[in-house]
């Protein structure tokens, strides 16, 4: 094979195909969407791919409602991910939309967000005194930045950073920013 050129996957037929679907699920859940692609790509006849789907689903190897309720929970408390994230993640891996909003309400339904965005600076900065290294501005803006990435809103990423900047009062204006996606 010369360097630079792709190779055409092997096309499978039905009943390899499921086992394609199978093994693949079994090294990592995927939503319905993206194992839905990875078979159409495999599939010598795209009309297999809904039969093995629904196969997939009544030997109960599909689920996305927990897919997704376990993915919140895992970025949530693994990664510490704020729920904006968690959401686009979800959506991004395919999930339909309602499922992925139901399973990221419930993952964080009576979370304080300040507290988990402290656990997050916590966790980010545990070798580092905060309270020196956030009195640079450009420290600040850092952590705000890595904040907002990790899904944290707008007013409370804020809110906690003024505990630590030289000039929180700067700060006041942006606080009410409230919640963004």
């Amino acid at each position: 094979m010369a360097f630079g050129k792709s190779r055409k996957p092997k096309l499978l037929e039905r009943d390899a195909l499921f086992d394609y679907a199978v093994k693949t699920l079994g090294s990592r859940a995927l939503s319905i969407g993206e194992i839905k692609e990875k078979l159409r790509v495999r599939a010598s006849d795209v009309a297999d791919v809904d039969g093995v789907l629904s196969s997939l689903k009544q030997y109960g190897y599909l689920n996305d409602r927990h897919l997704a309720d376990a993915y919140a929970a895992s970025r949530r408390d693994n990664q510490s991910l704020g729920s904006m994230r968690v959401l686009r993640d979800l959506r991004t891996r395919r999930v339909p939309s309602t499922v992925a909003e139901q399973a990221v309400k419930q993952a964080f339904t009576g979370l304080d967000e300040v507290a988990l965005i402290e656990s997050y600076l916590e966790r980010k900065y545990r070798n580092t005194n905060l309270r020196d290294y956030l009195q640079e501005e450009k420290h600040l803006a850092s952590a705000y930045r890595k904040l907002r990435t990790a899904g944290y809103s707008t007013g409370n990423a804020i809110k906690v950073l003024k505990r630590y900047a030289a000039r929180a009062e700067e700060l006041d204006g942006l606080e009410d920013a409230g919640p963004e996606e």
